[in-house]
């Protein structure tokens, strides 16, 4: 999605600087947006440093920042050296499938796929699809659940007890549910997708769907009473009255507990994975755990980083998202 540059609050002082415009002022805007947050980075990287070289365990000394950056490139040169055999292995079936038919025309080419670990990267691309797959299908439980229970007092008050069970549960304890339904239910030969990956998109699931629920009952419970009456007046069908009047009006809230959910699903996950053995982030700080090497605390310390990083991103993708189709720019300020 692209960004205009006039979006970019910091660039703004920064053109007016150039044209020499307001340059105090518009340097203390720079140094505010852009030195501060620079300077708390900072902070935390000398915090971090001194407290890593005192700090020894079974594994070593607990990595710094240098050990981070330098277990990243490993890891990405372990990623590219991994895509190298996989194209090396692809060319050499292209070229033995070439020379069985030119031997034999009627022979029919078998594509065998590469069988080789998942890198660093790919199980980066797997759980940013299982939390995606998870939040997406609890969104589509959760909106129209909270629209149905936020237009019916008498439903709110029905099934707000059970929200305000569930709510809590941890993915601990809906994994094992979750996992022998799963090997139940999900029986085939030949499935599409690893039961390992479906067991983890459905505990995401579970515990991401409640903050859309709720703020998308209170969002469609607080429309202003002239809206509804102005619907009472144009006489509109059940699903015209949500269409025009009450997502429009509630989507500041909707967007609010979207943006809670996606948190909680990225969280979620990251344990789900551990447990469940599906391919992500979470097993592999797992199998590093595990493993027990002398990079393995430096490549569980860059899987916490990318975690956050990826949280945060995550997040800002969401609010930009808000933004563009909120009506209420206030809502969606940070």
């Amino acid at each position: 999605m692209s960004i205009a540059l006039s979006n970019i609050a910091w660039l703004e002082p920064v053109v007016k600087i150039a044209k020499g415009e307001n340059v105090a002022e518009n340097a203390q805007l720079i140094i505010k947006s852009v030195g501060l947050p620079l300077a708390g980075i900072l902070v935390f990287l000398l915090v971090w440093h001194a407290a890593a070289s005192n700090i020894n365990t079974s594994l070593g000394q607990f990595p710094g920042p240098a050990d981070v950056v330098e277990q990243s490139q490993s890891l990405w040169t372990e990623h590219l050296t991994e895509r190298e055999k996989a194209e090396a292995f692809y060319e050499r079936q292209e070229k033995r499938n070439a020379d069985r038919v030119a031997n034999d025309p009627s022979y029919v080419p078998k594509i065998r796929e590469y069988t080789g670990k998942p890198t660093y990267i790919d199980q980066i691309g797997t759980s940013l699809v299982t939390v995606l797959s998870g939040f997406l299908l609890a969104s589509a439980i959760a909106i129209p659940f909270g629209i149905v229970i936020g237009l019916s007092a008498n439903l709110y008050s029905a099934f707000n007890p059970v929200i305000q069970i569930f709510k809590p549960v941890s993915p601990l304890a809906w994994l094992p549910l979750v996992t022998m339904v799963v090997s139940a239910l999900y029986v085939s030969d030949d499935p599409m997708v690893a039961k390992s990956f479906v067991t983890s998109m459905i505990t995401v699931m579970l515990c991401c769907l409640w903050p859309t629920v709720i703020n998308t009952a209170v969002g469609v419970a607080s429309i202003p009473k002239d809206l509804i009456n102005v619907s009472q007046v144009l006489r509109l069908s059940y699903l015209e009255h949500v269409r025009k009047i009450v997502l429009p009006s509630s989507i500041p809230m909707v967007f609010t507990g979207l943006r809670l959910s996606l948190g909680i699903a990225w969280m979620v996950l990251i344990a789900a994975e551990m447990l469940a053995q599906n391919p992500g982030l979470g097993k592999f700080v797992w199998d590093e755990f595990q493993n027990g090497s002398s990079d393995s605390l430096g490549r569980i310390m860059v899987a916490v980083i990318t975690i956050g990083i990826i949280g945060f991103l995550l997040d800002r993708i969401m609010l930009m998202i808000q933004r563009r189709v909120s009506w209420d720019k206030s809502a969606a300020l940070r």
